[in-house]
């Protein structure tokens, strides 16, 4: 891929962080919750689009703030690795393995909103592909997303969090979109391997 094309093609991404952003933010002051949250009861009854629509949901606008925040932070360390088609791909694949995770592994959560299992699972994914591309700090954020993750399984998250977005913080989500993360990089991996050997066959 040439300087120009990840040049346009880091400002699609941009683009649609910026799309996204402004859908989250609707849909929060819209007040959408109870037709879009991810709630285990009306999941169980067929409404299945809650898995997907209960990542762009929020508790309230610190929530809000902070996970959009975040997504425009994942953009800035990891962006340059990204086309709008790939982004757009790892967007849907985190947020139906985040929602189907959550639903069928921890069978006691009965509500979820919020991106950042989401966001837990692009840094991973990022992190995986600095390290493709000869990066050093990607070992380091790597390591520090499974440490901060594999914490928060013991203790739990910060009570600052809890207390300003008003709701516990679902450390299950992060634990997920982490593994999501990996998940999607390790396919992504497999498939540029794949591919390159066909491309590579001989012709009979």
């Amino acid at each position: 891929m040439t300087t120009k094309n990840k040049a346009e093609g880091s400002k699609a991404v941009m683009l649609f962080i910026g799309i996204l952003s402004l859908l989250c933010a609707l849909l929060y002051f819209g007040q959408l919750d109870t037709q879009l949250a991810f709630r285990r009861d009306e999941i169980t009854q067929g409404q299945w689009w809650r898995l997907i629509t209960g990542n762009v949901m929020h508790t309230n606008h610190w929530h809000l703030v902070m996970n959009l925040g975040g997504l425009w932070v994942m953009y800035l360390l990891h962006g340059f690795h990204f086309n709008l088609k790939g982004y757009l791909l790892l967007i849907l694949s985190l947020s139906i393995l985040e929602g189907v995770g959550l639903f069928l592994l921890y069978p006691g959560l009965h509500g979820y909103v919020g991106l950042s299992g989401i966001l837990h699972g692009i840094f991973a994914f990022g992190a995986i592909q600095d390290i493709r591309a000869k990066y050093r700090s990607g070992w380091a954020l790597l390591a520090g997303v499974i440490a901060k993750v594999g914490y928060e399984q013991f203790y739990g998250a910060s009570q600052d969090v809890s207390e300003l977005i008003g709701a516990r913080v679902a450390t299950e989500s992060h634990l997920i979109g982490m593994c999501a993360g990996i998940l999607c990089a390790l396919g992504f991996w497999g498939y540029q391997k794949a591919n390159v050997k066909v491309l590579r066959l001989p012709n009979n």
